[in-house]
């Protein structure tokens, strides 16, 4: 069975569901995490998130810098951020988990 949310309590769930992804934190539509992790963690990471990401239909910015990886999910065009979206960066997050407890 699927649950019909109405536009205020969909915002409500996301912004519930993004207190649990620490790390992240949100400007307008977008979400950012900047994770430090070396090349190969970063090209593994971005392995495995180019997998899940495909299956959403979605295009995280993934950059690297430095000694960091940063990583935007969302249009950023006015667009609001949706469930599938929340739902990539909370994979992200597994997906640094295994890369880094490698």
């Amino acid at each position: 069975m699927r649950v019909l949310f109405n536009s205020r309590a969909k915002h409500d769930y996301l912004s519930d569901a993004l207190t649990l992804l620490s790390g992240w934190t949100r400007e307008g539509e977008q979400i950012r995490r900047t994770l430090v992790i070396d090349d190969t963690q970063h090209a593994a990471l971005t392995e495995r998130v180019k997998v899940v990401a495909d299956a959403l239909h979605l295009r995280p910015e993934i950059s690297r810098r430095a000694d960091s990886t940063q990583i935007r999910v969302g249009h950023g065009s006015g667009e609001p951020l949706t469930e599938g979206e929340v739902l990539l960066a909370a994979r992200i997050e597994d997906a640094y988990r295994a890369v880094t407890e490698a």
